[in-house]
């Protein structure tokens, strides 16, 4: 399997990182930590819900992978800095 087929696997809810990874691709440093940290989860549902090959649905997130989303989100910010 070559490495760009990695990205069509499809993406769910618990795949954090990866899901932080997308939006990091999309919004870059738009949004720093202290931002990420403020974005509303309304907001954040509806980015993750866009990503290209997401397969969950509105009614299978929880507020435990929106929180996670976050601090991945944040992590990747954190290293796209150096």
């Amino acid at each position: 399997m070559a490495f760009d087929q990695f990205d069509n696997l499809p993406i769910t809810w618990t795949d954090h990182e990866d899901v932080a990874m997308k939006l990091y691709e999309r919004f870059g440093d738009e949004f720093a930590e202290g931002k990420i940290y403020r974005i509303r989860f309304t907001d954040l549902i509806e980015w993750v819900l866009e990503i290209p090959n997401f397969v969950g649905t509105r009614e299978e997130c929880s507020e435990g992978n929106l929180e996670q989303i976050q601090a991945k989100w944040v992590y990747e910010w954190r290293d796209n800095q150096n």
